[in-house]
């Protein structure tokens, strides 16, 4: 099909306000909707308006719709990425401490630069140069001390983990080869390795929405995690098995809040989370949430 030149002419934002009460939105505070159109991008609203239409071809909205109602969905699909944030951050300083921690007693301070340590020779020179890259453009003045004291070409692993971010950490988990080197580190966790490899591909995704501020909410993913199926069994039951609910957030954070119980036993993660679906009352289906979820262990054990 050939292209055509766009030809939808830029709205002031009371055209847009016009545009949407033309489509059927209520406004019930013109002067508020004005405000967040000017700061939030009417483009961008869109994405949180439009499980409300009836006819997406017209953008016609379902009788009794509300600007609050779409303001109400992108402001919980923010604390939620925040809260999604904490949690992976958590998450990742836990991994990149055992990663660093058993490969170190295993095979010595320097696995990093062991190149039969790992599966695919051209990921590991990637995920080398990557690093190299990272301690020469590196601020820290601890890698600044070790790279002009030692002789090795880069510091230990312990010292390496503190500048890989989530996305390496994931490569280079995944490319040991020894499948022994893997499973001792997912042992902390009483998972099994293919499934924490999963996960921290999937959730190295997750993250970069997170911190680009992309819709997490009611998003479909295409990295998906493998669900695990025979540890822990604590947490089994707790998943959303439904074919139509695997690329949703939900079995995320059914992972990232069993994760959390390991890392930090005391946290409140999982109740500011429960805290933030009462208080926004958005749709859990839309996330993949099981129509029971508030009865499944992982939501009510301590």
């Amino acid at each position: 099909m050939p292209k055509t030149p766009y030809s939808k002419p830029a709205l002031s934002l009371k055209s847009q306000l016009q545009q949407l009460k033309a489509r059927g939105m209520q406004i019930d505070d013109e002067n508020q909707a004005l405000h967040y159109l000017g700061h939030l991008n009417y483009y961008r609203l869109g994405a949180y308006w439009l499980p409300f239409e009836k006819d997406h071809a017209n953008h016609e909205f379902h009788s009794g719709t509300t600007f609050g109602d779409a303001l109400n969905s992108y402001i919980f699909d923010r604390e939620l990425r925040l809260w999604l944030l904490d949690a992976i951050e958590r998450v990742e300083v836990s991994i990149r401490t055992q990663f660093a921690h058993h490969l170190s007693l295993r095979h010595g301070t320097h696995p990093h630069l062991t190149p039969n340590l790992f599966h695919n020779p051209q990921r590991y020179n990637y995920a080398l140069i990557k690093l190299e890259q990272e301690v020469k453009q590196s601020g820290e003045e601890f890698i600044k001390h070790l790279t002009q004291k030692y002789k090795e070409p880069l510091p230990p692993i312990w010292a390496m983990v503190e500048l890989m971010s989530l996305g390496q950490l994931s490569q280079w988990y995944d490319n040991l080869q020894d499948r022994q080197d893997r499973k001792i580190i997912a042992d902390t966790y009483d998972i099994d390795e293919k499934n924490l490899r999963s996960f921290l591909h999937h959730l190295t995704t997750v993250r970069n929405h997170c911190a680009h501020h992309a819709r997490v909410w009611n998003r479909e993913y295409t990295v998906t995690l493998k669900i695990p199926n025979k540890r822990p069994n604590t947490l089994l039951t707790s998943f959303n098995h439904e074919k139509a609910s695997e690329r949703r957030i939900y079995n995320t954070l059914v992972l990232l809040a069993y994760l959390m119980d390991k890392i930090s036993p005391d946290n409140l993660w999982k109740q500011r989370l429960v805290d933030l679906l009462n208080e926004h009352s958005v749709n859990t289906k839309a996330m993949g949430f099981p129509n029971n979820w508030r009865e499944l262990q992982i939501w009510n054990k301590n």
